[in-house]
């Protein structure tokens, strides 16, 4: 099963849902479902604006769980 790590990537760093929507240009109800980890199918252009909105690698914010 994949799980998504945006919540535990931004709470560390102090960042808030509506900062991530506005760096990236999408919309918060967007940006919430994928922090509360409520998407069933990842739009990897979402992904890829996250990644680069909060300079890291895409393997921070996704993790593979048996």
């Amino acid at each position: 099963m994949i799980r998504l790590k945006i919540d535990r990537y931004l709470d560390e760093r102090g960042i808030t849902r509506y900062e991530l929507a506005k760096r990236t240009g999408i919309r918060f109800q967007i940006v919430d479902n994928y922090y509360k980890n409520k998407v069933v199918r990842y739009d990897s252009d979402l992904l890829d604006r996250f990644s680069q909105a909060l300079d890291c690698d895409i393997a921070d914010l996704i993790e593979y769980v048996k």
